[in-house]
């Protein structure tokens, strides 16, 4: 029979594993695994690891009829221009930081609840 600080380093399919400030090592190991066992695993890895998804900026095509040529200008990718991967990508994100935070006692979350990204908050734990 298991007791309770078990069932929190084990985790669950619907819940990563808490951390013990002990254990910090071995948690982050299980918390990659269980994302990685998520839908779009890879992508909420790569948001821990590797930061949030940056929209691009897109090229406009110039006026060449206005007083001052303008040949082109960039503007921020808008939603409409989002891909289904984009859109995935950014779910992922969000993901991600739910997954670490989902394992943070209260005293840590207090400590990284400001950071933006999973991969600030994977860095300052």
């Amino acid at each position: 029979m298991s007791n309770q600080q078990d069932i929190y380093a084990a985790g669950s399919e619907n819940r990563p594993p808490i951390l013990n400030k002990d254990n910090y090592i071995p948690l982050s190991s299980r918390i990659i695994r269980y994302a990685r066992s998520r839908p779009n695993g890879k992508m909420i890895i790569d948001s821990i690891e590797n930061g949030p998804y940056v929209r691009r900026m897109i090229a406009t095509p110039g006026e060449p009829d206005l007083l001052v040529l303008v040949l082109e200008s960039f503007h921020e990718q808008t939603d409409e221009e989002l891909t289904e991967n984009d859109i995935k990508r950014m779910d992922a994100d969000d993901q991600a930081i739910q997954t670490i935070l989902l394992g943070l006692p209260e005293d840590i979350y207090a400590i990284v609840d400001s950071c933006e990204t999973a991969k600030k908050i994977w860095e300052r734990v």
